[in-house]
């Protein structure tokens, strides 16, 4: 009885919240007036379809009755909730670290649950990249040597022959390391730049959220990209080459100087606005398509369709950025090809393009794409199983 009492409070204060002419009734236009002030734009025709699936009595609007009926067993009380269901989900890490970050409710910030999410998020980030590690290394290979012919097999033979099963995992220690303190300085600047472009009170529409997850995920790279370059010179490195992350830091800095540090950086930037903008783009409609056509009974649509969203998502994303991206590499590891000439970004793709053609510029995407489905699947059961271990509580 007293569940019953305080759910259906509750679902009265939802409903008048709604119900912004106080008659009683909720109809389309309330539905999409109240979903702007959410940062959510719907269309009239999608409103109907929200009230369709409430409406018992197909007078295309709801009365406190219908509303009540709909949701006294559904455990969704707010609307905030059901947009929850479609976050871009922290604990989703598939080696790129560009994404936009995740979306925290004031709830959330106030009770500590951000944290334990971002730190859930980083473990499962850790276990997802080294079990994809061969992969990462032997995409790095083929992207710094691309001309020589390597398919993956090959590749991995090569790799093994030169410095046993255990160089397959060259430079993932750094890879790893780099986690925490780039999902701290992203998390940070993100909250920084979501202040600045949206006034006191007002909640962060799309756009919004692009440019301030784009600037974040910019001011992330400038931070760690020391690390990119570290990972790069140590999983291109031969056996013996480098003791570690300290011996490589230490010989770039001798014979390179401090600039080589940031070789690469300016396509790396430039990459982050197609992956992010298009990762998003992409997600918002997959998101669109699945509520218009598949959303009978709830919102909820189950984790493989988040799980698939989420990975299709990002590897459209990365498919636009993919060409920075092997230029980054390339000019992270030119002072290590002997023979190479030091070009900068244009000359270097130019160079690409004129000996090996369009196709040069995707070398190595066999691998990237190899471990998405893998790297997805082993980060989102680590990362639920970390939620549940550390207390997040499950919405």
């Amino acid at each position: 009885m007293k569940y019953l009492k305080d759910h259906e409070k509750k679902m009265k204060l939802a409903f008048r919240s709604l119900d912004k002419n106080n008659d009683g009734k909720i109809d389309a236009s309330e539905i999409v007036q109240s979903l702007q002030i959410l940062g959510l734009t719907i269309s009239e025709k999608q409103a109907e379809l929200i009230l369709q699936s409430i409406d018992a009595d197909g007078t295309m609007t709801v009365d406190w009755n219908e509303w009540r009926d709909y949701f006294l067993f559904n455990p969704v009380t707010d609307i905030e909730e059901i947009i929850r269901f479609w976050k871009h989900s922290t604990g989703i890490d598939i080696g790129d670290s560009i994404a936009i970050p995740d979306e925290f409710t004031e709830d959330e910030k106030k009770s500590g649950q951000w944290w334990r999410q971002l730190l859930a998020g980083g473990v499962a980030g850790a276990v997802s990249r080294t079990s994809t590690a061969p992969l990462d290394r032997l995409k790095v290979m083929m992207q710094v040597h691309g001309s020589k012919s390597m398919n993956i097999f090959g590749g991995f033979r090569q790799m093994v022959k030169e410095g046993g099963i255990r160089s397959l995992w060259r430079g993932n220690g750094t890879n790893v390391i780099k986690i925490a303190p780039e999902t701290a300085v992203k998390f940070w600047a993100y909250e920084q730049y979501k202040k600045l472009l949206t006034e006191e009170g007002q909640k962060i529409g799309t756009f919004e959220r692009f440019i301030s997850g784009s600037m974040a995920g910019a001011t992330a790279q400038t931070f760690i990209y020391p690390m990119e370059v570290l990972k790069t010179r140590l999983a291109v490195g031969k056996t013996g080459q480098y003791s570690g992350m300290y011996d490589c830091a230490k010989k770039i800095l001798k014979h390179e100087g401090l600039g080589a540090f940031y070789k690469g950086y300016v396509p790396n930037l430039l990459g982050i606005i197609p992956y992010a903008g298009i990762d998003l783009a992409v997600y918002e409609l997959l998101k669109s398509h699945w509520l218009d056509n598949f959303a009978k009974d709830s919102a909820n649509p189950g984790v493989m369709v988040l799980l698939g969203c989420g990975a299709l998502s990002s590897t459209c994303g990365q498919l636009a950025s993919y060409p920075l991206a092997l230029v980054r590499t390339r000019m992270q590891a030119q002072a290590m090809v002997e023979g190479a000439p030091q070009l900068n970004m244009v000359g270097l793709f130019w160079r690409i393009i004129s000996k090996e053609g369009i196709p040069g510029l995707y070398r190595g995407i066999t691998p990237n794409f190899m471990k998405v489905l893998p790297a997805v699947g082993i980060s989102y059961v680590v990362y639920e199983n970390m939620k549940q271990t550390l207390g997040v509580t499950q919405k």
